[in-house]
C-alpha cells in the first residue's frame, strides 16, 4: 500500500502534465482547442479504407495540417510486440522532425472478456497489457493513453461484471502512474457508457490519472436529447481530458416476415460522413465544452465505412472538411 501511495503521489508531483491531460477549468473564456488525426482513419480496418504505414500517416497528418496524432497502439500500427527501444527512438525522432505532437495511443482494452471462465484473471491481462502500452507512450513522448470499459457478456450478473471493469482501472491506472501517464477512458463499450454510470465509476476507481475521453456520438446513439447531451458534458467536467469526433447517418434495416407479408424493424447500420453532414450536432457539443472551459485536443477519426469509400482521396477530403469545420471554434 505504501509503495501505491507513492507511485500515485509521484505522478501528482514529478509528472508534467501536457496540454491533453488538463481538465475543464469551468471558465467559457478558457476554452481552446487544436487538432488531432486518428490513425485508425488510415489503417485499413474498415471495408475499402487505405492503409498506411505508420511513418506514411505522420506524413500524411502533417501534409493535412493537423497539429498533433493519435496512434493505433496495436497492429498494424504501433503495438509494443514491434517495437523495442531503438524503434521507439526512431519513431519518436520521425514524430518530433514533422513538428506533430503526439497526443496519445489508442489501447484497445475490454476489461470483461472471459469473464465466463473462471479461474482466468482477465482484469489483471489486460491491466498488464496498458502497463505495457502505457511504457510505450512514455517514451514515444505523451502521457496519454486512451482506453475502454468492457462489454456486457450475457448470463453474467451485471455487478460482476462492473466489479470487474473497476478492478482492471484500479490495476491499469497504478501501472499507468509509474510511467507518468494519464489513463482517458472513452465512453465506447458497454459498460459504464451512459456519463451517470462512468461518473460512479471513475469516482470508485479514485485515481487521479484515471479520467474520461467523452464522445458526442455514444450519447446521441443512446438516444440522449441536445440538453441531455449537454448534461452529459458538464457531468463529465472533473473527469474529461480528450474527445473524439466521428459523423455518422443511419442506414435502416428490416427483416421480411414471410408468414406476415410484412417486415420486422431491425437495429439501423451506422455509416461514416464528413463532420457536419450526420445526426451529431457539433456546434451544440461545443458550446458544451466551452461552457465547462475544455482545453485540449480534438481528435478526429474515419471508424467505419466511409461515404464515398476508402481511396486515399476521399480520405484525405473528409479529413480536410474536419479542419474547415473545426476553424469556427
Amino acid at each position: 500500500m505504501k509503495q501505491i501511495i507513492l507511485i500515485i503521489s509521484a505522478f501528482l508531483i514529478l509528472s508534467p502534465f501536457s496540454k491533453a491531460q488538463k481538465t475543464p477549468t469551468g471558465n467559457p473564456a478558457d476554452f481552446k482547442v487544436k487538432t488531432c488525426l486518428h490513425s485508425v482513419s488510415y489503417a485499413g480496418f474498415w471495408r475499402g479504407q487505405t492503409r498506411l504505414t505508420v511513418d506514411e500517416f505522420l506524413v500524411k497528418a502533417k501534409e493535412l495540417g493537423y497539429e498533433g496524432v493519435m496512434l493505433v497502439a496495436k497492429r498494424p500500427h504501433v503495438s509494443p510486440h514491434d517495437y523495442d527501444k531503438a524503434a521507439r527512438a526512431r519513431l519518436r525522432a520521425k514524430i518530433d522532425s514533422l513538428g506533430l505532437t503526439l497526443v496519445a495511443l489508442a489501447g484497445y482494452t475490454d476489461f470483461t472478456a472471459g469473464i465466463d471462465k473462471p479461474g482466468i484473471p482477465n482484469a489483471e491481462i489486460h491491466a498488464t497489457w496498458v502497463g505495457e502500452i502505457a511504457e510505450l507512450a512514455k517514451d514515444l513522448g505523451t502521457d496519454m493513453v486512451r482506453i475502454f470499459t468492457g462489454y456486457e457478456r450475457p448470463g453474467i450478473p451485471y455487478d460482476r461484471q462492473y466489479a470487474e471493469v473497476v478492478e482492471g482501472l484500479k490495476m491499469a491506472g497504478k501501472l499507468a502512474a509509474e510511467h507518468g501517464v494519464t489513463l482517458a477512458v472513452q465512453n465506447h463499450h458497454d459498460i459504464a457508457l451512459h456519463h451517470e454510470v462512468m461518473y460512479w465509476l471513475l469516482k470508485e476507481v479514485n485515481l487521479p490519472n484515471v479520467m474520461a475521453g467523452w464522445d458526442a456520438w455514444s450519447p446521441v446513439l443512446e438516444g440522449l436529447t441536445l440538453e441531455e447531451q449537454r448534461e452529459s458534458v458538464l457531468k463529465m467536467k472533473p473527469f474529461i481530458v480528450n474527445t473524439i469526433v466521428a459523423d455518422y447517418v443511419t442506414h435502416p434495416r428490416f427483416t421480411y416476415q414471410n408468414e406476415l407479408t410484412n417486415y420486422k424493424a431491425e437495429q439501423p447500420v451506422m455509416r461514416a460522413v464528413p463532420v457536419g453532414e450526420g445526426i451529431i450536432d457539433y456546434k451544440n457539443w461545443f458550446a458544451a465544452l466551452k461552457e465547462i472551459g475544455y482545453q485540449g485536443w480534438v481528435v478526429y477519426e474515419m471508424c467505419e465505412v466511409l461515404d464515398g469509400g476508402g481511396s486515399i482521396e476521399n480520405l484525405d477530403r473528409t479529413a480536410k472538411i474536419f479542419l474547415e469545420y473545426m476553424e469556427q471554434f
